[in-house]
């Protein structure tokens, strides 16, 4: 009898560094951007007093559950971030001035970075997870900061915090408390074994 093959793998999400997580855990999936407007959604939440994990976590299901009701049997994957420091949520900078900006706000300063990840299947939210990191800035000057800048260049804009741990990134930092993946932007752990136990991944080949 020949084997049967897993349920289709689908991230609802254009982050690259989600991307490249998944890939490199030697995932097979296919990339389906889920369309979810974050700002409004993030404005909306915010009115409701919702918490920064509670929105990290409402983007990555409203993600996952888009995707997954158009394509059913397939497990799909909604991850999302947000990152908060003195009681202020920042967003992903939409250019190099708010990128630079937002770093001198968080420079000195320890900020936490809330992670979550969702998986769907037909429509409803099959499991999640939730991370939390702490992160404390250098107290850099303003030349090193626009040093970094112009080296880093318009990748830092597609980071919540503007920043890229896994590269220049960590020039940034003085201390790092939390899991490296979760701070990439997806509980890959977490995920890695709830997929095994669904038979998606390096498990169903052993």
């Amino acid at each position: 009898m020949a084997p049967v093959s897993p349920p289709p793998l689908i991230l609802a999400s254009t982050s690259p560094s989600r991307r490249q997580l998944m890939a490199n855990a030697g995932l097979s999936f296919e990339i389906d951007p889920s369309g979810v407007d974050e700002e409004e959604v993030t404005r909306s939440l915010l009115a409701q007093r919702s918490s920064p994990q509670e929105i990290a976590e409402a983007l990555a299901e409203m993600k996952a559950l888009r995707v997954s009701s158009r394509r059913p049997g397939a497990f799909v994957v909604g991850g999302d971030s947000t990152l908060a420091s003195n009681g202020r949520l920042f967003n992903k900078p939409p250019d190099m001035a708010a990128a630079r900006k937002q770093l001198l706000a968080l420079r000195g300063q320890t900020h936490e970075l809330f992670s979550s990840v969702v998986v769907a299947k037909n429509g409803a939210r099959l499991w999640h997870w939730n991370e939390r990191a702490r992160l404390t800035m250098r107290p850099f000057n303003e030349a090193f900061l626009d040093t970094y800048l112009a080296r880093a260049g318009e990748a830092v804009l597609t980071s919540v915090g503007a920043y890229q741990l896994e590269g220049l990134g960590a020039h940034l930092f003085s201390r790092v408390d939390g899991d490296y993946f979760t701070i990439l932007g997806l509980p890959l752990l977490p995920l890695l074994s709830f997929l095994a136990g669904h038979g998606v991944g390096l498990d169903r080949a052993a």
